[in-house]
């Protein structure tokens, strides 16, 4: 089975070369064609990789499992085949029986697999939604919807174009297939090792170096990875241990490590598949997603980055003797391919416009630098383990967002999206901010039960229409949807990142939540900020932006400073003067020049209070001017 997988992977990866490239000495592929060729090769693994229940046996896969791969593949080849067909004679409307019963049973596979990557709850909303359609003109009028057939369903889904060759798919297809291989990439050359040490190298020593270096490292890491908790499993083995030797609490290094790790997915230029589906959902090229991402990602890492160093000139941890560090130079010297391919890959994105052949170019770089060094050559285990990689994150997409594609479709043929737009509108009555607050609750809640791009794909289309229709930025709007989805991870009851951080640091699981919602404050804020104010996300003039993104650092600073409890430069705050400081924060970081005022009036009265009634810790004080330079 394993070399099943391995020609599986390497034959979907060439089907996406020869389509992507525009390569033609075979005939032209149809689109529609290539994605069911997709899924023939991507979603057949899932039931190989993923068991019934408990663990894999990927050398010996039960007879049950065997039959599902293969139903699965000839499910997806069947409709490869008929795909002029399916297009030419209206088959989703119409179906003969054969593909009629083909397409019922890849339904019910693709919710089979998604349960088996996703999860129960993730099957059980996708289950709501395919189903939905039968029943939907029952329902009161927030949710009612025209209704059919279970054959029209199974038809729609299988074969029409909101379904599941649908946009999710197509994503897959057009573009994130080539980031998923320039990521696998990246780490089967040693990228992760890369990131550690370049970060080790750069703020190890600094006051908190430890905290520090597990930001930095994370943010870059995940800005490949595309996935928190992986990314937290990953990074965090090595630096959540490094940050407890240094003299950080467990909790609070996990958390650190937390809110670090789920940075990463919002940070360009890989920014997991939910950016690519919001790229699709808005027609933009996926460049201008990560262009908006930009400011609203170093305004994150920023006062993640602040409160970690508030904490060490607080607490006065220092940081690790340079002995204990690699050299920089050795670094760069060693790791320079992955800066290469990193600024071509930004410089093809940014310059060139070739999003959809950046990727293909930058992993080429990599395999090909790797495959000729002297030392650490990559090996047929390496590359091996590069295909497999790459085929078990596409296995992954692959049935995730076949099933996403199918929610899209239940609410598009039941015409539900719009009418629940409507209701929404009527229900927060032109107010924006009780229509932004219930966009938040909303996208925190689904967040926490279903995969982030399942939860941004089913705002976007019954959510975000009403905001827009108020005179919103839709790409402010669509961001909006996603950070708001992302808080369920440090944030409790959930807090998926935050909770595998403590595993690894052995710490409570409550206690890391709240610490990761305390450092990630930032990210419960920015969204709103961004969305009344689309400079920050370079919308507008030069001037609006400029004004915004200079507030919002300025209140990011404050507001990293009260949490924490510790100003740089003057001390620590007394307790009640800790809300002050907060609120100027808030106040300077609105989208308004008399909030701005505000904000400032109060931040210097809060800063004078601070000055008299404050206290400087003793184990810091006389070294905070050479480590602040330094931090």
């Amino acid at each position: 089975m394993g070399a099943y997988f391995l020609a599986s992977t390497i034959l979907g990866i060439l089907s996406a070369l020869y389509q992507l490239f525009h390569f033609e000495f075979l005939g032209t592929l149809m689109g529609s064609a290539y994605y069911y060729l997709l899924v023939a090769f991507f979603l057949p693994p899932v039931f190989l990789l993923y068991p019934i229940r408990g663990r894999a046996q990927a050398n010996n896969p039960p007879v049950y499992d065997l039959i599902l791969t293969a139903l699965s593949l000839f499910c997806g080849l069947y409709f490869c085949w008929h795909a002029e067909e399916i297009a030419a004679m209206g088959w989703e409307i119409y179906p003969p029986m054969t593909p009629l019963i083909t397409g019922a049973v890849l339904v019910v596979l693709v919710l089979e697999a998604a349960r088996r990557v996703g999860g129960p709850v993730f099957a059980g909303l996708c289950l709501f939604f395919t189903t939905f359609g039968l029943y939907s003109s029952h329902l009161p009028s927030l949710l009612q919807g025209m209704s059919y057939g279970p054959s029209r369903l199974a038809a729609y889904f299988s074969m029409g174009p909101s379904g599941i060759i649908g946009l999710p798919m197509r994503v897959v297809g057009n573009i994130l297939i080539g980031y998923m291989v320039f990521a696998v990439a990246l780490q089967i050359t040693g990228g992760g090792r890369f990131f550690m040490d370049i970060s080790a190298a750069l703020f190890g020593f600094v006051r908190g170096g430890a905290a520090k270096v597990s930001i930095f490292s994370s943010a870059l890491f995940g800005s490949i990875s595309g996935s928190a908790i992986s990314n937290v499993l990953t990074t965090g083995a090595i630096t959540i241990p490094s940050m407890k030797k240094a003299g950080y609490p467990p909790h609070y290094a996990a958390a650190i490590e937390a809110c670090a790790s789920t940075g990463g997915v919002l940070m360009p230029p890989v920014m997991g598949a939910t950016a690519f589906v919001m790229a699709e959902f808005l027609g933009l090229p996926y460049v201008d997603i990560c262009i908006a991402a930009v400011v609203p990602s170093v305004l994150y890492y920023g006062g993640l980055f602040l409160q970690a160093d508030a904490y060490a000139a607080k607490t006065g941890l220092k940081g690790i003797p340079r002995s204990q560090l690699p050299s920089l130079s050795g670094t760069l010297q060693t790791g320079w391919v992955y800066l290469v391919s990193l600024f071509l890959l930004v410089w093809m994105l940014l310059y060139m416009r070739w999003e959809v052949w950046a990727p293909f170019v930058s992993a080429a770089l990599l395999l090909l630098v790797a495959s000729l060094r002297r030392r650490d050559a990559l090996r047929l285990k390496q590359w091996i383990g590069f295909v497999r990689g790459v085929g078990t994150v596409l296995a992954e997409l692959a049935a995730l967002l076949a099933a996403i594609g199918m929610i899209i479709g239940a609410l598009s043929i039941t015409g539900v999206a719009h009418s629940f737009s409507s209701e929404i509108i009527k229900l927060a009555g032109g107010h924006i901010w009780l229509l932004l607050a219930l966009g938040a609750i909303t996208s925190f809640v689904l967040g926490m039960g279903m995969t982030i791009t399942a939860c941004y794909v089913f705002l976007a289309m019954v959510l975000a229409p009403a905001l827009v229709r108020s005179d919103l930025n839709p790409l402010a709007v669509h961001l909006f949807i996603m950070y708001w989805g992302m808080a369920s991870y440090i944030t409790p009851p959930v807090a998926l990142a935050a909770f595998a951080g403590a595993g690894i640091a052995g710490s409570d699981p409550m206690k890391t939540g709240f610490k990761s919602m305390q450092l990630g404050v930032v990210n419960y804020f920015v969204p709103f900020f961004f969305v009344l104010n689309p400079g920050l996300i370079f919308q507008g003039p030069p001037w609006e932006v400029a004004q915004a993104i200079s507030g919002c650092l300025l209140g990011m600073l404050v507001i990293s400073a009260s949490m924490e409890g510790w100003v740089l430069g003057i001390g620590k705050p007394p307790m009640w003067l800790r809300p002050f400081l907060f609120i100027s924060g808030l106040l300077l970081a609105a989208p308004e020049m008399l909030t701005d005022i505000l904000g400032l009036v109060l931040l210097v009265l809060s800063l004078i209070g601070v000055r008299v009634y404050g206290s400087r810790n003793p184990s810091t004080h006389g070294k905070e001017t050479n480590d602040a330079v330094a931090s």
